[in-house]
């Protein structure tokens, strides 16, 4: 915590307002909108809401198909299946780790001569690195699909000087515990769009229609977020680009520490954008260094440090088998999986700690 959250959530209880009403809510979405640059925001329970109320509003329905990146939390893609829908997932660049425009290409390729483009491209920004997005923008408005912009990762991050969040149809954040600002658990949907920011507040407090009594005209969920989370927010939204530079901070002194083993290589951050390091990530080539990131995950935990692989693709998931992938030339989401760790990045973490983490990957790789 920055220190500030309890005052508001403290108003919160002063004025009684502790239902998901309130000046904290309203206060968090304006504080969400002046830092990104968004025209509307409406705050929820979940990234995983504002991804569901998205696609729910761009159409997509029973048997539609859906574009996603392969290479995510599972949080991307569930929201295709409750409404019906089908997966279909897109491969990275090894540069981005993110969506590749040559596999999206080739996926719109094929579906167009199918005769059934998508209704939707989620497209993730994943460990907080900004996804090519020009490129990737150029290609679904060549065909004329939207995008929801998964930023669940990647506030305070930027691609050539635009915020993270604020170039598809819509744009998703996240508060959960993990993230790099928290309200316990939490999410935000924005967009340029004001009338379908207040279409999602409608789908997201049970689409009651404007009337005296309880009237529903369409489905609507229970997504809005309470005030007192949205305090939290509040508070942390004061200390959001603090987290920022101390998570860089710590990505960067990864890299004084072992950039120079032959066999390491970090994250990239691309050129004309600024990453927030939400996690320090980086791929070891176990042939150089004979020691996998199995290795590195079990030697840690005997030390009681946690360090975990990056996510395993949708592709590769159980759930998921029978949805089409598309590919670049190679699998890299596959690689980046297999070859991926992400080490402890916690803002709280000392100099010390992350001092031990270093030693003990360099016991185990030189």
């Amino acid at each position: 915590m920055g220190g500030t959250e309890e005052n508001y959530v403290k108003e919160a209880f002063d004025t009684n307002w502790i239902a998901p009403l309130g000046n904290n809510v309203n206060e968090f979405e304006s504080q969400i909108k002046s830092y990104t640059g968004i025209g509307s925001a409406c705050a929820l329970s979940s990234g995983t809401a504002g991804i569901h109320i998205a696609l729910d509003l761009l159409g997509v329905g029973q048997d539609d198909i859906v574009f996603c990146s392969s290479l995510t939390f599972i949080a991307s893609a569930n929201p295709i299946l409750y409404l019906g829908a089908k997966p279909v997932f897109i491969d990275s660049d090894l540069e981005s780790w993110n969506m590749s425009p040559l596999a999206l290409e080739k996926a719109f390729k094929a579906y167009e001569e199918k005769g059934q483009l998508p209704k939707a491209v989620v497209i993730v920004n994943l460990y907080g690195q900004s996804a090519r997005m020009d490129e990737l923008m150029a290609i679904c408005d060549e065909y004329g699909v939207a995008v929801v912009e998964d930023a669940a990762e990647s506030l305070g991050s930027k691609y050539k000087g635009k915020m993270s969040g604020t170039f598809g149809k819509f744009g998703i954040f996240s508060f959960n515990g993990n993230k790099i600002i928290t309200t316990s658990g939490g999410g935000m949907i924005v967009s340029e769009d004001g009338e379908l920011i207040k279409k999602a507040l409608k789908k997201a407090t049970q689409s009651r229609d404007q009337a005296v009594h309880y009237q529903h005209s369409e489905v609507g969920y229970n997504y809005r977020l309470s005030n007192i989370s949205a305090g939290i927010g509040r508070g942390q939204m004061e200390v959001l680009d603090k987290r920022v530079e101390k998570k860089r901070t710590i990505f960067d002194r990864y890299v004084e520490g072992l950039g120079h083993i032959e066999g390491i290589e970090f994250m990239n951050e691309m050129e004309d954008t600024f990453h927030n390091r939400w996690l320090s990530t980086l791929t070891i080539d176990s042939g150089k260094l004979n020691v996998t990131v199995s290795d590195i995950v079990e030697y840690f935990a005997g030390f009681n440090i946690e360090a975990r692989p990056v996510w395993k693709p949708m592709h590769m998931q159980p759930l998921f088998e029978d949805c089409d992938y598309y590919s670049e030339e190679k699998d890299n989401a596959r690689y980046l999986f297999e070859n991926g760790i992400c080490l402890p990045s916690d803002t709280k973490m000392t100099e010390d700690e992350q001092d031990i983490v270093i030693e003990k990957i360099k016991e185990l790789t030189c």
